[in-house]
């Protein structure tokens, strides 16, 4: 806190805890007065050649001045940051504005204990925000050429860098503008340290269980003996107040008395007592933690401040941790096998990541895998998740060299931005497969009216190339897939059968999964082994199959066994495709293994075919382009957010319309409401010309307009909404002549009164392809547009389809392309998709420039031959409070 009244006001908000790059964590805070004696006690511990290489001379202690003018700064010309583990202050950065100058001089000294875990970056890049925010353009620094490790923050932080070499002294001038190539630097930083932090807990060398119990049945007692047992490769050391030895091993009454370094610590003693171990887990320096003790936030709101208190101390002190209430973690690498888990399930070890909220569901999990045959190499059952959560796990496998596919059981997203960009990383590389349950009510927020519970939950997992699945067995068949066969090139699939019946079957369920069946190769019902062999060969050579469905039905003479043989064997030979196999009747092992190969198999043909089709979406999805941005004229954009600004600055804005709703989410805060005019020239900004009209109060303005717009026209009652509009006879269209413009005014002036005002009257325009274009925005994952049919017959959600933004030029073609929209711009040609396709990325563009934006409908769109003719449209406008936590990476 601030001295006297004369000091600056400190930023609280640059507070952070953030991840090293050898997965350890940092407290990152501005330099307060009261850091005196902790600069002092800094400065003594680092060797003579660090302070050479920071002052350019010997400087073994500081003097008061010094101390003075490093811990008094003004956060605005002269700035400067900390970074602390404990209470020990590690690092400190700092800029002081060049008198008269945009840049600002740039310094940097790490502890020499901590050299090497990235601090400087991290402490680079909280500089840099801060600098930018202040109006500084750049930094310079001198630096020694001996001083190799400083020139290589610079070099690596992913800004541009200029340096030159002057009177013995390398002069760096350093850009600090978040450039692509900057941003793409630190977010690799970021995923690489977060996967490492994980990492120190799936591999330590070392673990202690902290209330290791000679009880049975006791979190502690499970959990060792689990450790032990399954043979974790090192020491297990039992921490127990009371007793001596635990399960003939030596116990130590703390985490303090264990002898050598420890890598992490198992805690299992009752909540209240959680924090205490934890403490002497950071006077200790244990790496990281697993919290099984329940109690917390998920017990009442004071389990939930602990937690917070527990978490916070944690990283505060170089620590992550999973937990609390959590089940545990295994990992299956041989040169770790540790089971720190106090269930008796037993994975066989393989080659799938698997991450549960629900420990017992993950311990079923694990218990399912292990009958169907799937491998797991590790597994972690997150509990509330405080800590560690399902989107460091995702960074971890992103990179693990034992992990190929990844399994979640989801029941909330918790941060679902980071998610959606952990998980679309991951889905890039690795297939993952999710079980998401709970709706919307799992992750706190309320979908749109009309919208099914999981609506948005659903776009964001189909956007980032997650296979949901619906439930637990699906996840085992399709993960099966995932992990023992290739990826398909496309939908087209080859069925070999000795059966029709099961074949036909197999048809069907395949084309319900978006699948392209040929005619399915019969062998009849005598058929021997080599038949199947023969008919694979032939199969998998024809360039328009994609995936072959092998069926056995067994007949008089089963050859089980043998026809599996020949579907593996076939499957092992080079030019072999996605295979899968359904042998009816026969209840063994889910897959055909080899040596080298494995088959899955399935029960019944439908199940092969929904796994198939799933596999292949994913395929699909994974060779699409990413696509590009919309790059959007920057004065429009500059005008959009001057025209809204003023508009919510209204004094008088207008009330919402009372009647009819026609678009998913009406925000109860909407400010303003524009009218038509005001929407078309917003639309403007972008590009984007709503067909010509204009207002009119009474019937003589009606008909100069209509005249001015050319005959014939539509006139729309602006009080109502597009569906209401025509129910309630809001809308007469193709009118000719004055004399019914007069008539169509003074009917409807009659039957809808001070909804009427202003009428609309409008140019009529082409028949087309009809579209609704909705924007809206979602109290948590933001702004979201939404496609499917227009006119006043389409119901307000039936056939929708969303995307969150931001949307790239590929996105609004797939939106396009999973609408009931789709099939009705391929009636008007390419052009038409194009101009569909142009309308939306503009509308996204201008949505994310301009946050104000809260909800857009745009009903209908009439879309023809190069031409999207927006008829009606309505806008919402609301303020818009900004995230104010710095731009910078956090935990």
């Amino acid at each position: 806190m601030p001295e006297s009244p004369e000091e600056p006001d400190y930023p609280e908000r640059w507070e952070a805890d953030v991840v090293l790059s050898d997965g350890g964590t940092m407290a990152v805070r501005p330099i307060r007065p009261d850091d005196a004696e902790r600069i002092l006690a800094f400065h003594e511990r680092q060797s003579p050649e660090s302070i050479y290489f920071r002052f350019f001379s010997p400087r073994p202690r500081l003097s008061e001045r010094d101390v003075e003018r490093f811990t008094h700064v003004d956060y605005v010309d002269r700035m400067a940051f900390v970074g602390l583990i404990g209470d020990d202050l590690v690092g400190v950065a700092r800029y002081d504005r060049h008198r008269a100058r945009s840049d600002a001089e740039v310094a940097f000294f790490i502890d020499d204990d901590h050299h090497g875990r990235g601090m400087a970056t991290v402490l680079l890049e909280y500089l840099a925000a801060a600098a930018r925010e202040v109006g500084i353009s750049g930094f310079t620094a001198s630096v020694l050429p001996q001083n190799r490790k400083m020139l290589g923050v610079f070099t690596q932080a992913g800004f541009t860098a200029r340096s030159h070499f002057e009177e013995g002294v390398i002069e760096v001038e350093l850009g600090i503008e978040p450039t692509p190539a900057a941003l793409a630097a630190i977010e690799v930083r970021a995923a690489t340290a977060e996967a490492r932090s994980v990492e120190r807990i799936l591999k330590p060398t070392s673990i202690a269980v902290v209330g290791a119990s000679r009880e049975p049945g006791t979190l502690g007692h499970q959990v060792f003996h689990q450790l032990v047992n399954r043979g974790f490769n090192g020491p297990v050391y039992p921490v127990n107040q009371e007793a001596t030895f635990v399960a003939s091993v030596r116990a130590w009454r703390s985490v303090l008395d264990v002898p050598g370094e420890l890598d992490l610590a198992v805690i299992c003693v009752p909540a209240e007592q959680v924090l205490r171990v934890v403490e002497e887990c950071a006077v200790k320096r244990v790496q990281g933690l697993i919290v099984l003790s329940s109690g917390f936030a998920d017990a009442d709101a004071a389990g939930e401040l602990a937690e917070a208190r527990l978490v916070s101390y944690a990283r505060r002190h170089g620590m992550r941790l999973i937990g609390p209430n959590a089940l545990g973690v295994i990992n299956t690498d041989p040169a770790v096998r540790m089971h720190a888990t106090f269930v008796g399930v037993e994975p066989i070890p393989g080659r799938i990541g698997l991450m549960a909220q629900s420990g017992v569901i993950g311990a079923a999990i694990i218990d399912g895998a292990r009958h169907v045959g799937l491998g797991i190499s590790s597994f972690v059952a997150v509990g509330n998740k405080a800590d560690v959560s399902g989107n460091d796990l995702l960074r971890y496998w992103q990179d693990d060299p034992e992990t190929d596919v990844a399994m979640l059981y989801l029941e909330s997203f918790g941060n679902p931005s980071k998610f959606s960009r952990t998980a679309r990383a991951l889905s890039q590389r690795k297939p993952v497969v999710a079980v998401k349950v709970g709706g919307a009510a799992g992750d706190r927020w309320v979908e749109p009216e009309g919208w099914p519970p999981d609506a948005t939950a659903a776009a964001l997992l189909e956007q980032t190339g997650v296979i949901r699945v619906d439930n637990l067995t699906q996840m085992f068949h399709t993960a099966g897939v995932l992990a023992n066969q290739p990826l398909p090139a496309g939908n087209r699939v080859a069925v070999v059968t000795n059966s029709w019946g099961p074949a036909w079957l197999a048809v069907d369920a395949l084309k319900a999964s978006g699948l392209v069946p040929a005619e399915p190769v019969d062998l009849s019902n005598e058929a021997v082994p080599e038949q199947f062999t023969e008919a694979l060969a032939t199969v998998y050579a024809d360039p328009d199959v994609d995936a072959v469905l092998v069926i056995y039905a067994p007949a008089v003479t089963t050859h089980y066994k043998k026809v599996g043989t020949a579907i593996r064997e076939a499957a092992a030979r080079p030019g072999a495709v996605t295979t899968v196999a359904c042998l009816l009747g026969q209840h063994g092992p889910s897959t055909l293994t080899g040596d080298h190969t494995r088959v899955p198999q399935f029960p019944f043909p439908e199940e092969a075919a929904l796994a198939l089709g799933r596999v292949a979406s994913y395929a699909a999805w994974r060779a699409q382009p990413l696509g590009t941005l919309p790059v959007l004229d920057p004065d429009g954009l500059e005008l959009a957010c001057e025209l809204v600004a003023g508009w919510l600055d209204d004094a008088a804005p207008p009330a919402p319309p009372a009647v009819g709703v026609d678009g998913p989410l009406e925000p109860p805060t909407t400010r303003r409401w524009l009218d038509p005019l005001e929407a078309a020239t917003l639309l403007a900004t972008v590009g984007l010309q709503p067909v010509a009209q204009a207002l009119a109060d009474d019937e003589d303005e009606a008909v100069g307009a209509a005249r001015r717009l050319g005959y014939p026209i539509a006139l729309k009652a602006s009080g109502l909404e597009r569906l209401s509009k025509t129910e309630a006879g809001g809308v007469s269209l193709d009118v000719h002549g004055d004399d019914e413009v007069r008539d169509a005014y003074r009917r409807m002036s009659a039957v809808l009164g001070d909804a009427m005002h202003p009428a609309v009257v409008q140019a009529m325009v082409p028949e087309g392809a009809e579209c609704r274009v909705g924007l809206f925005r979602h109290p948590v994952l933001g702004d979201v547009l939404t496609l499917g049919p227009g006119g006043s017959t389409a119901e307000r959600v039936a056939d929708e389809v969303m995307r969150i933004l931001p949307l790239t030029d590929a996105d609004a073609e797939r939106l396009i392309d999973a609408s009931v929209v789709g099939p009705l711009l391929d009636e008007q040609g390419p052009r038409a998709r194009a101009a569909l396709a142009d309308l939306l990325v503009r509308l996204a563009g201008l949505a994310d420039a301009v946050p104000e934006i809260a909800n857009v409908r745009l009903n209908p769109v009439l879309v023809v031959a190069g031409s999207a003719a927006i008829t009606d449209v309505r806008i919402g406008l609301q303020p818009f409070t900004p995230d104010t936590r710095p731009p910078v990476r956090r935990l």
